[in-house]
């Protein structure tokens, strides 16, 4: 039988109603602090914490719920007779419902320059301590911390007196999900602060679920899309969806993908159209019409059914342009009235808008493999230092222009991947291949007669002379990659010989 409550709580929201329905089913209910003045002043009657305890709160409120006559009442097995009689012996009475949410940690660090002060003052300690130890006895005691679940509990005990094992149940694994990521929101902000380089001996992530997807890149996967704990601006799960139906497993990460490409393009009007995760056009200009233009002709083919990411506005007439193709997602940072409503005559298509779509992202990145996990530094350096030209000939200002253009697109095309370029367009681009060679015949293969003239990059370096052989043929003249071959020279000489311009960039950029 349901006797007493225990109610502590932070946020606030619903709790009133609760409390009055718990009220009237004759359950006994004590409190803390703010929760108790809250409810006293609603007209619920209620015994304070000091009352059961026989200690006052102290220090500061850091010490409330910190007592036997507390987590005895909670952690007591109602079956097990020993118990019954120590309770009886100490004047204990069992505690069958604990509703508690915890200071809220994550809100205060999220303000703008927080003190560590301020930050370890909001971590909860009696909170997480009564809610571990209800959730650990939940045969017996019904945990209650998220103010969603208020309803659930109130309907049980209205029709049957009790909650139910399974309710039970799950509000105790919701418990422990719940501290989990408490205590990891803090161990994270405290080695942030800390500006700690190295990995840590364990790690423990935390993400939000945003919402159960469809299934997953196959329908007969289950998939979720979650999201950060910590604020993260200019990122697609701030995007809002101002047409379309639900975004897939594949939209979201194909649209992820074109936004990590133009981010790397800031400064002028540029279109990105990426395609089962790789770019298939990306073009700068000095309007976006134009760059949406030379971004669909860089290949006209692999565009439909892609995503397009722009950094600009759309407007009437790019609105109009893209609407003649099958687009299944576009995200930009807004759109006029006018190009909104020319887009939404295609009933599938996701329309998006987002704010600071131009913010560099920072972090780690994970990839999860059989049996554990693999973790890293984001690829955010696009050049460690100027390149170097290891051929006669220099670039001209032009080429140099488009060198650097390719080599952000092949930054972001999966390995082995060769990039090719002209006037701040792609024209060919050869993602994915288990040969460099063959990456770069599928980019001349892809740009046809726009390629001669054009610039070439490469992910890594080129381990045989073939591939400059190839572009030479291609009519490319001038070429960006790493080095650091032992068949460097060799690359080197036929370039000279093929009148080529060569850099080095002393680094390489694989994506697997």
């Amino acid at each position: 039988m349901i006797m007493r409550a225990l109610i502590s709580v932070s946020d606030k929201q619903g709790i009133l109603p609760f409390a009055k329905k718990l009220v009237k089913m004759n359950i006994e209910i004590i409190s803390t602090g703010g929760t108790a003045k809250l409810l006293r002043e609603a007209g619920i009657e209620v015994l304070k914490i000091s009352d059961i305890t026989g200690f006052p709160e102290c220090l500061d409120g850091r010490v409330k719920t910190l007592h036997p006559k507390i987590h005895g009442g909670i952690l007591a097995m109602r079956e097990n007779l020993d118990h019954q009689r120590q309770l009886e012996e100490l004047e204990i009475t069992p505690i069958d419902i604990v509703v508690v949410n915890l200071y809220p940690f994550k809100n205060t660090i999220e303000k703008e320059n927080v003190t560590l002060e301020d930050a370890i003052e909001n971590i909860d300690i009696g909170g997480p301590t009564m809610l571990r130890s209800a959730a650990k006895n939940y045969t017996d005691v019904a945990v209650i911390t998220d103010p969603i679940d208020y309803d659930v509990v109130a309907n049980e005990l209205q029709q049957s007196g009790k909650v139910s094992a399974d309710t039970k149940y799950g509000l105790a694994l919701k418990v422990f999900e719940h501290t989990s990521q408490y205590d990891t929101m803090i161990a994270t902000y405290l080695r942030k602060r800390k500006g700690a380089k190295e990995y840590p001996a364990t790690l423990t992530l935390s993400f939000e679920k945003v919402q159960d997807l469809r299934y997953g890149e196959n329908p007969h996967q289950v998939a979720a899309f979650y999201k950060d704990v910590e604020k993260s601006e200019g990122t697609l799960i701030n995007a809002n969806v101002l047409h379309g139906k639900e975004l897939s497993y594949n939209n979201i990460n194909d649209t992820n993908g074109a936004l990590e490409i133009l981010k790397e393009y800031n400064g002028e009007p540029t279109i990105v159209a990426v395609k089962h995760a790789n770019p298939c056009g990306i073009a700068s200009s000095q309007t976006i019409l134009d760059a949406y233009i030379k971004a669909y002709e860089c290949d006209p083919v692999s565009i439909y059914g892609g995503i397009i990411a722009s950094n600009r506005e759309i407007d009437k007439e790019t609105a109009m342009k893209i609407n003649e193709t099958f687009i299944e997602v576009i995200v930009a940072p807004s759109y006029t009235e006018e190009a909104l409503q020319i887009l939404k005559q295609k009933k599938n298509i996701r329309i998006l808008s987002l704010l600071n779509i131009e913010k560099q992202c920072y972090g780690m990145e994970y990839k999860r493999v059989l049996g554990g996990i693999l973790v890293q530094d984001r690829d955010e350096k696009l050049l460690d230092g100027e390149p170097k030209c290891v051929t006669k000939r220099q670039p001209t200002p032009q080429e140099m222009e488009d060198l650097l253009f390719a080599w952000k697109a092949v930054k972001n095309t999966k390995s082995n991947g060769i990039s090719i370029a002209k006037g701040k367009m792609l024209i060919g681009n050869g993602p994915g291949q288990v040969s460099r060679i063959w990456a770069l015949e599928n980019a001349i293969r892809q740009g046809k007669e726009k390629v001669i003239g054009a610039v070439m990059a490469s992910d890594a370096f080129f381990p045989f002379e073939d591939s400059v052989e190839a572009a030479a043929k291609a009519g490319i003249t001038a070429i960006i990659q790493p080095g650091g071959s032992v068949r460097d020279e060799a690359s080197i000489l036929l370039c000279n010989e093929k009148n080529i311009a060569m850099l080095f960039t002393g680094m390489r950029h694989f994506k697997h």
